[in-house]
């Protein structure tokens, strides 16, 4: 039986007939638990507005709040009644957080002041993403080469804190975060309190609080925090700054073997062993080197008077650890354990993987400098359900354990399914149904995607996916390790933010009129800046830019030419890489991420990749543990396609076979000839293709500028808008060619330009939207026209049918001519609306989700569009009853998806309305046999050998 100690109550656990006297004098059960009323999204607290609960805990609730002066994510912990309602009490803990306010070190989580909370009071603190230490353990013994830096960095930050007088009295696992780049953050020092002067004596009710209300916590969070006290805290004595030193000491133990040096069954015993349970060291992995091995007896030293007495002597034992290793004579260091067992092909490639990642490991990219491993090779089956992506097929989760990939299910429907590599299938992820574009969150445990006109998540645990905001059809999203989300709207000329807890999305960076296009953006490491791809070319990305965009200053900085879907990947070896895709390779180029400048010459990594260089998507991802995986093939797409015949089942015909860069198709008024762009060296022009007789005919020779036309109804001319010259002007000219282009209207021009849309069905009415940048954004307007003598037409003076502070876009007449309907993003989605032409009246939205490109039919009562969505062609029926109009509800008109380059039309219906012409996408081809990505293991390091 263990003595008594002085100054607590005494709890009698009878196991195995053995009588303990264990101390409860540190921790404190309350009576009862008052919870509060949580406080719901969009609660302010003076500046602060709450967004979501992020958990709770002994001293109250937290939550995720918007800091609208500093525009930052905070974390908010609202005290409980119990500690709000206590005058002592909050004066106390309101004098230490002044106290703990005035920490400031790059490993604490900083505390930012006190708010009042109604009738209580709000501790505001720095918000951290990233799993916990705990987390990371509850996968297996950490690597010595990755504790170390781990280690380094808990022991600045208590270092920090005891040099201003402040121990942290509660420090375990679940306290500490290690975020995707390595660096740690100590949480929770709201339960610390200011050192006392020596000799004096604690008051054991300040002891961390230890509560275990039945909805609030487990056992596991009892045990966890009773299993890191020191043996003095745990008696009710007073403590210093070496009580810190003992649980720095047990959390080490931990990450080498993952295991917990105390894990008895219940409370009392584990306070028990923390007293007397005599410590194996010889149970600490064969790598640890000797002198690691004596500061840990220090650490553990239960005679406080023995102890290490400072844990800047901790800090400095870690930091010389490459002495260590040599001393010991550790070149190569064992990697972790894999809980990989039940799959063949799964457990083959763990096995490989396991020995090809040596002294790495398997977890985080390390901070020191590895020995270089061989590239190794293999191929990854994701099964029969498994489709090509249009973009992207396969991402890695940045741990590099687990895929995410597009599925069909047995109904022929889209989802996102996941799988890691000890799993003998993928799992289907519920609610991700027509998801696209998914991206991970920074620790692996979320996944962003886009799905029925939102930007959603999902845990990757499972469960159902949350709207985060409107998104429809983005052109990719990267996720912060400040908590935002970066993506690209539709229309692909700006790049938005917004918090992953969800929110209204943000500019980041110019939007709607540009010269240029903008997708797949990713926050570079230290969150300053985001690198993208831009192009002038929406058709073809192979000679596009990878720029980045600082996020103080707004710059816009041109890093590399001649390529698409850039990606920075980080290096043990130096600053990093940029990996960039141009054709069918995958290029590289040394990239310093703090002077986002490269070096070198660029060298090709992959000459077998799958792009698609009419998307810009690149057909690969990388991991921070340095393996890669990509889809293997030619471009799937390049700046050269057909134009093809497509119906409702879905199925293609050739109609331009001629591969080309193509853009704009329009049917002539009696369906037998096409106009598109062409594009050639000196840039777009218009094109008449005569598809019966299979002749084409160039009309206009001027080149850049050229992106749009429409038939006038008599069939014999065309109306083409042009930006040549920097002039934004609208010119008619015979589709046979046989005239010169004459000038309808000229406007200066600073953005995209004049584009031609529809006429009326009598051809006296020019529907055009007025792309000049103004501040009314996109406006669409009319042109009367006088056609008396139809080769020498008279226009009148333009006139405003839409100008509002959105963007309006694809004017388009009814047949009968008294209807517009058009697209426009005032709802901050591109959708399908329909107005009274000339008006006034009321105005109808037809889209459910998103739509561009409105097409009537002349047959029916049919109003076609392209979903943003995924690509796919819908059809609303609709009815008109006086002034009225009223649209069904809109139905998919065909599976088969087409390519969406941002404004420039990309099909059109013909006359009969029973076919489009379009751009399918080659790469939803039905596939024969599973499909296979190839993993590349060890990538980093090759890197390094093709560009030290």
């Amino acid at each position: 039986m263990l003595p008594a100690p002085t100054g607590g109550g005494a709890v009698f656990v009878d196991e195995s007939n053995i009588v303990e006297q264990v101390t409860t004098a540190a921790i404190e059960f309350p009576t009862r638990y008052t919870p509060r009323i949580p406080l719901l999204s969009g609660t302010r607290l003076g500046r602060y507005e709450i967004l979501s609960t992020l958990g709770a805990g002994g001293m109250g609730e937290v939550y995720r709040a918007r800091d609208a002066k500093l525009n930052r994510d905070v974390a908010i912990k609202v005290l409980l009644p119990a500690v709000a309602n206590d005058p002592d009490r909050l004066a106390r803990f309101s004098r230490e957080a002044q106290v703990l306010a005035s920490l400031n070190h790059p490993n604490i989580a900083a505390i930012y002041g006190l708010e009042d909370a109604g009738d209580g009071r709000a501790l505001v603190m720095e918000l951290v993403e990233g799993p916990t230490l705990a987390d990371r353990i509850a996968l297996g013994a950490i690597p010595l080469d990755e504790t170390l830096p781990i280690a380094k960095q808990i022991a600045a930050a208590l270092e920090a804190a005891h040099e201003q007088g402040i121990i942290h009295r509660d420090l375990k696992p679940a306290n500490i975060k290690v975020r995707p780049d390595g660096t740690v953050k100590v949480l929770d020092f709201g339960l610390a309190k200011a050192m006392e002067p020596a000799g004096s004596r604690s008051d054991v009710s300040q002891s961390p609080t230890i509560t275990s209300p039945a909805h609030m916590t487990g056992m596991g969070v009892i045990l966890g925090t009773a299993a890191y006290m020191s043996p003095e805290q745990a008696a009710g004595k007073p403590v210093d700054k070496r009580a810190d030193v003992w649980s720095y000491g047990v959390v080490l133990w931990e990450m080498l073997t993952g295991n917990r040096l105390f894990d008895a069954e219940t409370i009392s015993l584990t306070l028990a062993d923390v007293l007397r349970l005599p410590i194996e060291f010889d149970k600490l992995p064969a790598d640890v080197p000797r002198p690691i091995r004596d500061l840990l007896r220090r650490c553990l030293d239960r005679d406080v008077r023995s102890r290490l007495r400072d844990i800047g002597e901790a800090r400095i034992v870690v930091e010389n650890r490459a002495n260590f290793a040599r001393e010991d004579g550790l070149e190569t260091l064992l990697p972790p354990s894999a809980p990989w067992r039940n799959n063949v092909a799964w457990a083959a490639v763990a096995a490989v993987m396991a020995l090809a990642l040596g002294a790495a490991g398997f977890g985080w990219w390390r901070s020191v400098r590895p020995v270089e491993r061989p590239l190794i090779r293999l191929s990854v089956d994701l099964g029969p359900d498994a489709v090509a992506g249009a973009r992207t097929t396969a991402i890695l989760s940045p741990d590099g354990t687990r895929i995410v990939f597009p599925t069909r299910d047995s109904n022929g429907v889209f989802q996102l399914a996941t799988r890691t590599l000890d799993q003998a299938r993928a799992t289907p992820m519920f609610g991700t149904e027509g998801g696209s574009d998914a991206f991970f969150s920074p620790d692996g445990q979320w996944i962003g995607f886009f799905a029925e006109g939102k930007l959603k998540k999902v845990a990757v645990q499972g469960g159902a996916p949350v709207p985060l905001c409107d998104a429809a059809g983005s052109w990719g999203g990267n996720w912060g390790d400040d908590g935002h989300i970066i993506f690209t709207p539709a229309d692909s000329s700006g790049l938005m933010t917004v918090s992953s807890a969800g929110g209204t999305p943000q500019p980041l960076m110019k939007t709607g009129n540009s010269d240029a296009f903008r997708r797949w953006p990713q926050v570079l490491p230290g969150g300053k800046a985001v690198l993208f791809t831009q192009s002038t070319n929406p058709f073809s990305w192979d000679d596009a830019d990878v720029a980045v965009v600082s996020l103080k200053t707004g710059q816009i900085k041109i890093v590399q030419h001649g390529g698409y879907s850039g990606r920075f990947v980080p290096s043990p070896y130096g600053t990093g890489h940029l990996l960039y895709v141009h054709g069918s390779s995958l290029f590289a180029v040394l990239f310093d991420p703090d002077r986002l400048e490269t070096s070198g010459t660029p060298v090709p990594v992959l000459a077998d990749l799958a792009g698609n260089s009419v998307e810009a998507g690149g057909q690969f991802d990388a991991a921070l543990d340095g393996s890669l995986i990509y889809l293997q093939g030619k471009a799937a797409a390049s700046s050269s396609y057909p134009i093809a015949w497509m119906d409702s089942s879905g199925k293609t015909a050739p109609l331009l076979a001629r591969p080309g860069t193509y853009g704009a198709p329009r049917f002539s008024p009696d369906g037998q000839r096409l106009a598109f762009t062409a594009t050639g060296s000196k840039g777009p022009d218009v094109w008449v293709y005569d598809w019966e007789r299979d002749i084409p005919t160039q009309l206009t020779f001027n080149g850049p500028g050229n992106l749009e036309m429409v038939w006038a109804p008599d069939g014999k001319h065309i109306v083409f808008g042009s930006t040549a010259g920097g002039v934004a002007a609208l010119w008619w000219m015979r589709s046979d060619g046989s005239s010169e282009p004459q000038k309808l209207l000229e406007r200066k021009n600073t953005g995209v330009g004049l584009r031609p849309q529809s006429f009326s069905p009598d051809g006296r009415r020019l529907a055009f939207d007025d792309n000049v940048v103004t501040a009314a954004g996109v406006e669409i307007w009319t042109l009367p026209l006088d056609l008396s003598d139809p080769e020498h037409p008279k226009p009148g003076k333009p006139e405003p049918f839409l100008t509002t502070a959105a963007r309006q876009v694809d004017a388009t007449f009814s047949p009968d001519g008294k209807w517009m309907a058009y697209s426009s993003n005032e709802s901050g989605t591109d959708e399908i609306f329909v107005r009274p032409f000339p008006g006034p009246g009321g105005k109808w939205r037809v889209s459910t989700g998103s739509g561009k490109f409105p097409s009537w039919s002349r047959t029916k009562r049919e109003l076609f569009y392209l979903s943003l969505v995924d690509g796919r062609i819908m059809v609303a029926n609709y009815m008109v009853q006086g002034d009225s109009f009223d649209a069904a509800k809109p139905r998919v008109w065909s599976d088969r998806q087409v390519l969406q380059p941002n404004f420039i039309r990309v099909l059109d219906l013909h006359p009969e309305g029973q076919r489009f012409a379009v751009f399918p996408r080659p790469e939803l081809e039905e596939l024969k046999g599973n499909l296979h990505v190839s993993f590349l293991l060890n990538f980093f390091d090759e890197l390094h050998r093709r560009l030290p």
